[in-house]
């Protein structure tokens, strides 16, 4: 039950987080205009190269480390500070060399300087602790604030394009402030310990290893934001934001789960539990793609014309970006599950790192030839191909450990329902004008479609989902007789 209370609170979360966007997004785009998003966005994938070296990789590996730690809260407090110190050590190495940077190239200084809030910011990040802990709710509820705050700031300073250094700034700090959050709550998480047993570089090694998949993959992601902006427009890297974001905020409804199991999963393999960690597998990834499919196929569905109609005439480009990239939402909901679910807290980094590798090289590849041909485009077609080759890596690598067929048994299911789905939302919205009336009858029409699909074609996921309601329905009756009988007791 813990752990789908994590998940629960994991997925509130990004649901606000999805939902908030949903409101700023249409406002920003329509106030910064395809400029002020461009530099934003431009401006922020470069920043991204400089939080990435300074964290390096410490959000993955102080995560797993401690759960391996967590019921010793003496090497539980003495792995924390000392991943701590070296993080901030190359946080400081990093923006020392962002100075050298901005000294080099000037182009858009000003900008740029707002965003290196972003690395303090990730320097001041401990919610890698209370995930390694299990304990979701904490940064749940206090980013919530911060991120509902920092909307409200949005809605109230920024009114035109001049404002773009204003938004940076509301963004940069909210995260910063985010972090800082979290600091208050150590003194009950921690102990007083003996500074002569830190030993913080004993940790560069293993955090090291998660930091080159990290910068392979910001080599496929941040890296096609950067490189339109170079090789095209600053547009073109605003416009190809706005199709990721929207792709990887919905997103996060599937890989929510990958992030609530990884220290689960550390946790029974530390126990030697490899029954456990395999059953989890085959339930995620069985989950993943009961939900990836149908969100996938759904958002083609309507992406076309709700590109323009959700940013305004400015981004038609977000929304054939938007029906391209929508498919990578499959393949990175399964990498997610193979990768930061079994091969990282396995201990199992290096095909993990190699699977990244792939990617990276895939994108980087096809990057120029497609950019310079096609544009926003290019650049969501090199995405996708690049997402593919990773996920298809994992799950050949875990081949002789897991059974596949039982990981891809209802796969077929989910994909027809899907598609099915798809060619009857995209007939609607290819005859229907786009409204938020018609919006939302051709997502509920969607919903309803996939869901009698799948009631028909019965997957066993149908089976957890059935068991997971009874069981809770269960245990509220449970919950509400024992209070029955301590107020009759007490009468």
């Amino acid at each position: 039950m813990k752990v789908v209370k994590n998940y629960l609170y994991n997925i509130s979360y990004n649901i606000l987080t999805l939902v908030l966007p949903l409101i700023t997004g249409p406002y920003v785009s329509r106030r910064l205009g395809a400029t002020g998003v461009g530099i934003n966005s431009y401006t922020y994938s470069i920043i991204n190269w400089f939080v990435l070296c300074g964290s390096i990789g410490i959000a993955y590996y102080g995560n797993r480390q401690i759960a391996y730690v967590k019921e010793n809260k003496y090497a539980l407090t003495q792995n924390f500070v000392e991943l701590q110190i070296l993080k901030s050590i190359f946080i400081l190495l990093s923006y020392s060399i962002f100075i050298i940077y901005i000294c080099i190239n000037k182009n858009y200084i000003y900008y740029l300087l707002i965003q290196s809030i972003y690395i303090i910011a990730a320097g001041l990040d401990i919610s890698w602790l209370y995930m390694g802990l299990e304990n979701f709710k904490i940064t749940v509820i206090r980013n919530t604030l911060v991120k509902v705050s920092s909307v409200i700031l949005i809605l109230i300073l920024v009114k035109d394009k001049s404002d773009t250094g204003i938004y940076i700034s509301i963004m940069a700090i909210g995260t910063l402030l985010g972090n800082l959050t979290l600091w208050p709550s150590l003194t009950k998480v921690l102990l007083k310990i003996n500074w002569h047993d830190l030993h913080p570089f004993r940790h560069l090694r293993g955090s090291i290893s998660l930091f080159i998949p990290l910068a392979a993959v910001q080599l496929y992601v941040g890296l096609n934001k950067t490189m339109l902006g170079a090789l095209d427009s600053t547009n073109a890297s605003g416009f190809y934001d706005k199709a990721d974001s929207l792709v990887k905020l919905v997103l996060t409804l599937v890989t929510s789960l990958a992030g609530v199991l990884m220290p689960y999963t550390a946790k029974s393999v530390a126990s030697g539990d490899m029954k456990k960690v395999k059953n989890v597998l085959y339930l995620a990834f069985d989950f993943s793609s009961f939900v990836a499919f149908p969100i996938a196929f759904g958002i083609a569905g309507i992406s076309i014309k709700f590109g323009p109609f959700f940013y305004g005439k400015e981004f038609k480009e977000v929304g054939i970006a938007l029906f391209i990239e929508s498919i990578v939402m499959v393949f990175m909901s399964w990498s997610s599950i193979t990768g930061n679910q079994y091969l990282v807290p396995t201990n199992q980094v290096k095909p993990y790192t190699v699977s990244i590798f792939i990617g990276a090289f895939v994108n980087i590849i096809l990057n120029v030839p497609l950019i310079l041909n096609f544009g926003v485009k290019g650049a969501v077609v090199s995405t996708v191909l690049a997402e593919l080759a990773v996920s298809f890596y994992q799950i050949w690598y875990i081949r002789k450990e897991v059974d596949i067929k039982i990981m891809f048994n209802n796969t077929l299911k989910y994909f027809v329902s899907s598609l099915i789905m798809f060619i009857i939302v995209f007939i609607l919205n290819s005859k229907l004008e786009m409204n938020i009336l018609t919006l939302i009858f051709e997502i509920s029409i969607g919903c309803f479609i996939y869901l009698c699909l799948i009631f028909i074609l019965k997957p066993t996921i149908i089976n957890y989902i059935n068991d997971f309601i009874v069981t809770t329905v269960n245990k509220i009756k449970s919950i509400k007789r024992e209070k029955s009988e301590n107020n009759s007791c007490e009468l």
